[in-house]
């Protein structure tokens, strides 16, 4: 069957004409079904766990990753999904684990009416702070970052919920391909290097330049990618870190759009 991007998801006839069986479109790739009786879409749990794995393995190119504790600091691959919106009024995001499985969420915190009404009208976000809540499954806080108004670089300030220190990532750089440094306390403990100039994509290095992460930006769509503020990430760590090097590296993959690519989309 000859598939295009504007096939509509649903259930299609099996096209060599083979009994008791039929395909699934589901936006991106065909599933085959043996059985007739199979005439409902899948739940949307089994839609959005397919979808994110074909977006951790086929598109982000992560195999054999293993299986982790099944929370934000203990699974070894983290999957990062913006709210696809039109203007970016409150920064969304979803964390999953590499199956689909929620992990939980980072939301925009602190904001006035005022503000929501500037960022509604001018591309004014990098002249704003930005503060940001990482949330665990049940909605509790994990750690908080702050992103305080930029001119040309940014800083993103990490943060536990009691107000206790983690660390800082501080962009080095404004031209070529974009580095940050993760510091805790005035010292250096990582780095994240963008591996081209427009930074999709980034490898994460520890103090001795060792790569111990790795974050890829995934495809979301061209009319997404040209008309709204949805970005995806994809999140690989080669091992189990330690702290604080390894909250800074969970920090710093859901920070990636609000430090640097946020002002980067749209023509203001």
């Amino acid at each position: 069957m000859t598939t295009h991007s504007n096939t509509p998801a649903g259930w299609y006839p099996d096209p060599q004409g083979v009994p008791q069986t039929l395909r699934w479109w589901d936006g991106a790739q065909w599933t085959e079904h043996t059985h007739a009786a199979q005439t409902q879409a899948p739940a949307p749990q089994q839609a959005q766990a397919a979808g994110v794995q074909r977006q951790v393995q086929q598109q982000a190119g992560v195999a054999g990753a293993g299986q982790g504790g099944g929370t934000l600091f203990t699974e070894p691959v983290l999957v990062v999904n913006q709210k696809a919106k039109l203007i970016e009024l409150t920064n969304e995001y979803s964390v999953m684990d590499q199956h689909g499985n929620q992990l939980g969420s980072v939301v925009q915190v602190g904001q006035s009416a005022m503000k929501k009404a500037l960022r509604f009208v001018a591309s004014v976000d990098q002249f704003m702070t930005h503060r940001l809540e990482i949330r665990d499954a049940y909605g509790q806080p994990q750690m908080v970052l702050t992103r305080p108004a930029k001119f040309i670089k940014s800083r993103v300030v990490v943060e536990r919920p009691d107000g206790s220190p983690v660390g800082e990532i501080v962009q080095q750089n404004a031209i070529g391909k974009i580095n940050f440094a993760m510091n805790v306390n005035g010292q250096q403990v990582g780095a994240i290097k963008a591996e081209n100039w427009r930074a999709w994509n980034f490898a994460i290095v520890d103090h001795a330049d060792n790569e111990v992460a790795r974050i890829t930006k995934t495809w979301e769509g061209l009319a997404k990618t040209m008309f709204t503020t949805a970005d995806n990430y994809v999140l690989q760590m080669h091992y189990q870190l330690p702290e604080p090097l390894l909250s800074l590296v969970v920090a710093t993959a859901l920070t990636v759009d609000t430090a640097l690519k946020q002002d980067s989309r749209g023509f203001g």
